[in-house]
C-alpha cells in the first residue's frame, strides 16, 4: 500500500516496490496548492476509468495510469475494502502529468482533512 505524507505544503506519495512497477515511479510529490479538491470515496475502484497502463484484478485492485487516450489522466493505486482518496488537480501546477490521483488508504479521512486545511 502506498504511503501518503502531507508536510511543508506537499502531498508526497511513496509507492511500494510492486506498485512502482505499474505506476512507473517510486514516489510523486504534488504541491498542496495544486489540489483543487480532496474527496473521500467509499469505492475508489469505481473512480478509475478509461484506457489504462496498469494492472486490474477485477473487483479487488487497480494500480497504474488510467485515461491514456481521453478523459482525465489518473494515477491510481486502489484496493477493495479500504477508504479512498480522490484528488482533483490543477494539472499544470501539479507538474503536468496527472489530472487526478485515486488512492486507497486506511487514513484517507485524516489525509483529506489535512490537505483541505
Amino acid at each position: 500500500m502506498a504511503s501518503i505524507l502531507v508536510t511543508d505544503g506537499m502531498v508526497t506519495i511513496n509507492f511500494t516496490g510492486w506498485e512502482s512497477l505499474w505506476v512507473g515511479r517510486r514516489r510523486t510529490a504534488i504541491p498542496v496548492g495544486a489540489v483543487r479538491q480532496a474527496a473521500l470515496v467509499t469505492n475508489p475502484l469505481r473512480v478509475a476509468r478509461g484506457a489504462r497502463r496498469g494492472i486490474v484484478v477485477s473487483g479487488f485492485l487497480k494500480i497504474g495510469i488510467w485515461g491514456l487516450f481521453r478523459g482525465p489522466r489518473q494515477l491510481v493505486a486502489a484496493r477493495r475494502g479500504e477508504p479512498g482518496l480522490h484528488l482533483l488537480l490543477d494539472r499544470a501546477a501539479a507538474g503536468g502529468q496527472f489530472d487526478e490521483v485515486v488512492l486507497s488508504h486506511p487514513a484517507a479521512p485524516v489525509i483529506a482533512e489535512a490537505i483541505g486545511a
